[in-house]
């Protein structure tokens, strides 16, 4: 997969968050991600992402995947 498709991976961690009046300490505690991990993921700074960490927070976010992470417009 070329890099340039990894960086057109926007995740909605922010909005998904403030929506549910929740902080990334909050989501942290309930998923038993770090927040330092968490912070990266939420900043799209993340390359990878495990499947369980994804349950997790969907979960704790009662969303979806494509809830959480989108495919951002490569303007």
């Amino acid at each position: 997969m070329p890099a340039e498709s990894e960086e057109r991976i926007h995740c909605r961690l922010d909005e998904l968050l403030e929506a549910r009046g929740m902080t990334l300490t909050e989501l942290s505690r309930r998923v038993g991600v770090s927040l330092v991990n968490l912070s990266i993921l939420k900043n799209d700074r993340a390359r990878a992402i495990r499947f369980s960490t994804l349950a997790a927070v969907c979960e704790a976010l009662d969303c979806q995947v494509g809830d959480l992470l989108v495919v951002a417009d490569p303007g």
